[in-house]
């Protein structure tokens, strides 16, 4: 048997759309164009010419590699090539030298690819449900707004000691956390987030947005106490109906919350609360 592993072109999209993985209207055939280009890389493991698995990663803020878009032939049983496959992919994200941390997020219930990730040296780094609504009025209570933050050096304090100073989890855009670091919080980026503080300067929120299917508004919140913070809900909900206005599209808001989290919402929460998502996860000096 001939086997080769190669990096995907757009010419590849045919070859992809032949392996059988089972899975309907997958989203990769649609941006297949974006996947192996720019920041996306895609990689193949061909077996006598057929293309039999596919997998790759995505850089972030030149410094994480995440990887995924892992898809195999149901037909063929066995002979490890997703670990096989992966391997090399991360061999090849690591080519880049600014590199230092390589991760992937899976559904909680998708045993074989936690395997397979296990298999590569990676490891659980948080558990995290994807929340989603478009109406948060049950959260709210008429409390005052909180104020919005425009400074950047009170912004880069409010990240400094919540996030970079515990190296703790960042939800950097919907569906991708990373251990935080400098490198997520440019000032360009810092400048174009919304934050805002309670009256007595004791907490803050990011509110980010982000499109994948549909638009969100990602609110980013380093507490736990979501749900007792007077005025919290108010203000996210301001912030998500200026933002809907401006997308006259579907829009939804977005807030990553640990199981611990989903288990403090109160019983008339109005969160869409799909599987969670484990985030993998290895440093590389």
């Amino acid at each position: 048997m001939n086997r080769l592993i190669r990096q995907l072109h757009v010419e590849d999209l045919p070859r992809f759309e032949k392996i059988d993985t089972g899975i309907e209207d997958d989203y990769i055939t649609e941006i297949f164009d974006r996947l192996v280009t720019g920041n996306h890389r895609l990689y193949g493991l061909f077996e006598n010419s057929q293309l039999v698995s596919t997998g790759g990663y995505t850089v972030f803020a030149n410094r994480y590699a995440m990887l995924g878009r892992l898809r195999s032939d149901r037909s063929l049983q066995g002979g490890n090539r997703s670990t096989k496959l992966m391997t090399s992919v991360i061999q090849k994200a690591l080519e880049h030298p600014e590199i230092q941390w390589v991760g992937a997020n899976t559904q909680e219930h998708n045993i074989p690819a936690q395997r397979v990730l296990e298999k590569l040296g990676l490891t659980p780094q948080i558990t995290l449900f994807n929340a989603t609504t478009n109406d948060a009025a049950s959260l709210q209570s008429g409390a005052e707004l909180w104020e919005p933050i425009h400074d950047l050096k009170r912004k880069r304090d409010w990240v400094e000691k919540t996030y970079i100073q515990s190296s703790k989890i960042f939800p950097f855009e919907c569906y991708y956390p990373f251990p935080a670091s400098p490198a997520l919080f440019s000032d360009d980026l810092l400048q174009n987030w919304d934050f805002y503080e309670n009256q007595t300067k004791t907490r803050f929120f990011i509110a980010k947005t982000d499109q994948k299917k549909y638009h969100y508004l990602h609110v980013v919140y380093p507490w736990s106490d979501h749900w007792s913070q007077k005025g919290l809900w108010e203000t996210v909900a301001a912030a998500y109906r200026t933002f809907r206005a401006q997308t006259r599209e579907d829009t939804y808001i977005w807030i990553d919350l640990t199981k611990e989290e989903v288990n403090l919402l109160p019983a008339d929460h109005p969160f869409a609360l799909p599987s969670p998502w484990i985030l993998y996860g290895m440093n590389h000096a």
